[in-house]
């Protein structure tokens, strides 16, 4: 199966916490960080999901968010430290290419973003992505 779901970060499921509704999901990405996914928990049941196992954590472009300094007093749990590689921009929207520990990212912001981040390539950049945005697939 093909997707367009630019990033795509393999990784190990560490824990998994149920709740009645919803389940989050611990995992460690092959650079060592660590992000929570909050699925449902039917969706954790039917993918298996176990500590050991082998996930790609997914997540569109769209929905990751860029820093360029430390934020504090958010709720968004996965914030991965990188560096961007590559700005390609148009009228309106940027596709910002950013290297993490072990993998690459691409978020998809407003030009506005871009220019007021003054980003170019060897900004160093906190990618920023909600827990409820992140899905998680198997084999």
């Amino acid at each position: 199966m093909s997707l367009s779901i630019r990033n795509q970060l393999p990784g190990t499921v560490t824990a998994v916490t149920p709740g009645e509704a919803m389940a989050t999901v611990r995992v460690r990405l092959a650079g060592g960080q660590d992000l929570t996914a909050a699925i449902t928990r039917e969706a954790a049941d039917d993918l298996g999901l176990t500590p050991g196992t082998a996930v790609l954590a997914l997540v569109k472009s769209t929905e990751v968010a860029l820093a360029t300094t430390p934020v504090q007093g958010l709720s968004i749990r996965n914030r991965l430290p990188g560096t961007v590689t590559a700005i390609a921009a148009g009228d309106a929207m940027a596709s910002v290419r950013i290297t993490v520990e072990g993998g690459e990212l691409t978020a998809a912001i407003t030009k506005d973003a871009a220019d007021d981040l003054r980003l170019s390539a060897g900004t160093p950049v906190v990618a920023l992505i909600k827990s409820t945005e992140l899905s998680l697939a198997v084999g």
